[in-house]
């Protein structure tokens, strides 16, 4: 700011420059003309010759320059001298305007001439008698000076008071950007809090709005990241343990009957904790896709007609047949495909699980919601239960032993990344839970 301060400086100091010497000549060139004018207006013609009485008010008018020098002389028609200052040379110029101003030397210094032409037209004397006058340049130069120190006498004051103003403006805004700087540096690397912006200018706070975001999404990502490390070590411990000393028993178990048995509690074993891992790979997935992956517009209809014929829950509910309820008219959302389809495979999976046919899946619009929903004839999740939707592995009491308590936790976390939320309710005898989300502005219109 500073040097584009100063380049301005320059410029307004040539421009003043400018006008000052502009000012200054043209008020001396007036003095100097007007002199021209009084000795041309005292020439008179005397028996065909011109005659010069030199007036004093000429000489009045130059003197407002003391310090300069000055010359003239008047010509006649041919060129020849009618009178001059004999010691001083007038440069001649020969071209017939009137006034004439013209720059030249004199006795060696930068000198401004004039030169007037008075026209006779008389019975002896006819043709034109041309005054020049010469004046030195040194009052107009000081006086050029002085009105362009008088002009940035003000504007150097103006602009050393916009520097000061400038360097504590600029250090006012950019100084928070130290403490964020410090801030930052002095942290623990697992510190993924967002950076305060209480006291910062509001164009330094839409960065660190914008860092505060992306610290945000880089904290989910990690505890995302924690979460599956943890919920693996954790989870994964009983059951593996489980499923090594039950091998190990129908090993050295020799009654077959027993054997069969112990190899078909095995296998369940050994489901459960397949389901376990893909649902827990599934919520890291859909958390990891929540903040990474861009918003698409879709229409809910078709998440809930690829979840019905992908036709999964075959494997969860040999014989149960899932109803379809969908409109005519499209119900558009902002999400993610697979998130969309793993939030409501888990609704469904769960109904089967833990509720009683008929089930139905449907989407339907809502109190400017779009719901996707299922529902069955059971008894509905406890209160306890639905308080607790958000956390990982809660299951009821009536939850079979191949329940991972997953999926619930996977829809609330895609209800929280895409703005919505748990609708929980019962609807024409049945109970309903479904993940309802915002429509998009021109659905909403």
């Amino acid at each position: 700011m500073i040097l584009i301060l100063a380049i301005g400086a320059v410029i307004v100091a040539a421009s003043t420059w400018r006008n000052g010497r502009t000012a200054s000549w043209e008020a001396y060139d007036r003095l100097l003309l007007g002199a021209a004018n009084d000795i041309a207006e005292s020439i008179r013609i005397n028996d065909g010759t011109p005659v010069v009485s030199l007036p004093t008010s000429a000489f009045e008018l130059l003197a407002q320059a003391p310090d300069d020098r000055v010359t003239y002389a008047v010509f006649g028609p041919d060129g020849e001298i009618i009178t001059s200052l004999s010691e001083t040379q007038i440069p001649t110029q020969n071209r017939s305007q009137s006034p004439l101003f013209f720059d030249g030397l004199m006795q060696g210094e930068d000198a401004r001439f004039v030169s007037v032409i008075r026209r006779f037209a008389e019975r002896d004397f006819s043709g034109g008698v041309r005054v020049t006058v010469g004046q030195t340049m040194i009052a107009r130069r000081a006086l050029a000076l002085d009105l362009m120190l008088n002009a940035l006498a003000p504007i150097a004051l103006a602009g050393a008071a916009l520097i000061a103003i400038s360097v504590v403006v600029v250090r006012g805004a950019v100084g928070p950007l130290d403490r964020i700087a410090n801030d930052m540096a002095d942290r623990d690397p697992y510190d993924l809090t967002p950076v305060s912006i209480e006291g910062v200018p509001r164009e330094i706070a839409v960065i660190i709005t914008a860092m505060n975001r992306f610290i945000g999404r880089l904290d989910r990502q990690f505890g995302a990241m924690q979460s599956l490390i943890s919920d693996t070590a954790h989870q994964l411990r009983t059951p593996v343990a489980s499923i090594r000393a039950q091998a190990e028993t129908v090993l050295e178990e020799t009654d077959p009957a027993e054997r069969d048995r112990l190899l078909d509690r095995l296998g369940r074993r050994t489901r459960s904790l397949g389901t376990l891992l893909d649902q827990m790979l599934s919520r890291a997935l859909v958390v990891h896709r929540t903040d990474s992956v861009p918003r698409e517009a879709l229409d809910l209809r078709q998440i809930a007609l690829e979840i019905v014929e992908a036709r999964d829950y075959e494997v969860l509910a040999p014989g149960i047949e899932v109803e379809l309820v969908i409109g005519d008219a499209p119900i558009s959302v902002a999400g993610d495909e697979f998130s969309l389809v793993q939030a409501g495979s888990n609704l469904l999976s769960n109904a089967l699980k833990h509720g009683k046919p008929p089930v139905r899946l449907g989407v339907t619009k809502e109190e400017g919601r779009a719901l996707l929903w299922v529902a069955d004839a059971g008894p509905g999740l406890p209160a306890d239960l639905i308080a607790r939707t958000g956390e990982r592995f809660q299951r009821s009491a009536a939850s079979r032993e191949d329940s991972a308590g997953l999926g619930l936790s996977i829809v609330t976390a895609v209800a929280a990344a895409f703005d919505g939320e748990i609708d929980v309710s019962r609807h024409e005898g049945q109970f309903r839970i479904g993940l309802a989300l915002p429509l998009l502005q021109q659905e909403s219109a």
